[in-house]
């Protein structure tokens, strides 16, 4: 049996994949810390991990708002990523000495628990449970959400999009992050990618064919395959109820403004022949029947409603698009923010469903593409099957003890 620790970005999105990580090696016998948002503590209590929050100085360090502007959000993200990096120093290190563990998964938001992680002598792993900030050759650089381009003028495209990421992105990770790896004696890194590849592994939560067919991370990098995780809940009585097919309509756990979309769905589907289903988890509150034909609600388990859904309108998170590709379902997305705009893009190069820019979200725009989505189910069933075929996260525990046996031969935990 191992100790593991596992410290994590405060954000319910990273949260359930590392909950669905842990539970398997919890159910390998291995005895699960946890690291993560307040509101998240009696969720992983109830799991049977031993859970604390993160400083809150770390948790209120949040982007405000989103924006459908790529580069602003782009900036915010580095802003906030960076400056958590500095409060994580401590905060991991006090982590490290309260569980004293055999085994660390770190976030791979979180920079500075990563740079402390290099400093020490335990086994590590990285999970991303985002698209990563990882370049691969005839890849668009991250963040813009660009098509993928071969050939000469894909390259020049790229050369371009690279020097403006660069400037927004890596210029200022390496004005943040440079005085927080100088403090713990590291070399500096240039980019994201640099600092990701600084783990020993990196167990990264998505597969082929919904990440680019060409993509070669490397063999540092581990793709798992989607870590899915919900809570075990009843489906809601007015569920039952329902006897038109489900749209499902989803926005974000992390307030954004991303409101337009239950709107729109609302205006765009009223007399059509499906039932709307909105979860709009910031919002709160019982289910509310807000149309003939829509019902708004607070969280609810999606595993649920996607037994009845035809099609899923997201934001672009990663969790939500994943858990409607794994099975066969198409998906709407439309990005906002953050790795919102990459997951849109991976979508619809699949061909497992449509990207809408939010900056062209109307009623009729939404409903055609609604329609075109639910004739595209076999590029999600593609997804599906490539999806599963990469192992979940039994694959992934395997990883994380590889990473301990191999440990074992030079390092000793203490008291041993």
């Amino acid at each position: 049996m191992a100790v593991v620790l596992a410290y994590m970005s405060p954000a319910l999105g990273h949260l359930f994949p590392f909950c669905a990580l842990l539970g398997e090696l919890a159910r390998r016998g291995h005895e699960i810390h946890v690291r993560t948002l307040a509101s998240g503590v009696a969720l992983c209590r109830e799991q049977g991990f031993d859970a604390r929050p993160v400083d809150s100085l770390i948790e209120g360090l949040q982007t405000l708002h989103t924006t459908t502007n790529v580069l602003q959000s782009a900036r915010e993200t580095v802003d906030v990523l960076t400056r958590r990096a500095e409060l994580e120093i401590d905060d991991f290190c006090c982590a490290l000495a309260d569980v004293d563990p055999d085994v660390v998964i770190v976030d791979a938001n979180c920079w500075g628990a990563m740079s402390v992680a290099e400093t020490q002598n335990r086994p590590w792993v990285a999970l991303s449970p985002f698209i990563p900030y990882l370049r691969s050759p005839g890849s668009p650089p991250f963040g813009a959400g660009a098509r993928p381009w071969p050939g000469p003028f894909g390259r020049i495209r790229d050369l371009g999009v690279g020097a403006v990421t660069s400037l927004v992105f890596d210029v200022p990770l390496r004005r943040g992050i440079g005085p927080v790896r100088a403090a713990l004696g590291l070399p500096p890194v240039h980019s994201a990618d640099e600092l990701l590849r600084r783990a020993p592994k990196l167990l990264v939560a998505t597969a082929k064919p919904f990440e680019y067919p060409h993509t070669d991370w490397g063999d540092t990098v581990e793709m798992i395959g989607p870590a899915e995780f919900d809570l075990q809940r009843p489906a809601p009585a007015w569920l039952t109820e329902i006897d038109q097919p489900v749209v499902l309509v989803t926005t974000s756990s992390v307030p954004q403004a991303d409101d337009a979309l239950i709107h729109t769905a609302i205006e765009a589907f009223h007399d059509e022949p499906v039932h709307v289903v909105i979860t709009a988890p910031t919002a709160g509150g019982a289910a509310t029947k807000v149309a003939d034909n829509v019902t708004l609600s607070g969280f609810v388990p999606h595993s649920v409603l996607l037994e009845r859904a035809v099609c899923v309108i997201t934001h672009g998170g990663l969790g939500i698009t994943q858990k409607a590709l794994a099975r066969g379902i198409p998906v709407c997305a439309v990005p906002y923010g953050r790795d919102q705009f990459e997951v849109a893009r991976r979508v619809e190069v699949a061909a497992a469903g449509v990207r809408l820019p939010a900056g062209r979200l109307s009623p009729g725009r939404l409903r055609d593409a609604v329609q075109t989505a639910r004739t595209m189910g076999a590029g999600a069933a593609a997804v599906a099957a490539g999806f599963a075929a990469c192992g979940g996260v039994a694959r992934g525990a395997d990883l994380v003890e590889q990473q301990v046996r191999e440990a074992a031969r030079t390092w000793e935990p203490a008291g041993a």
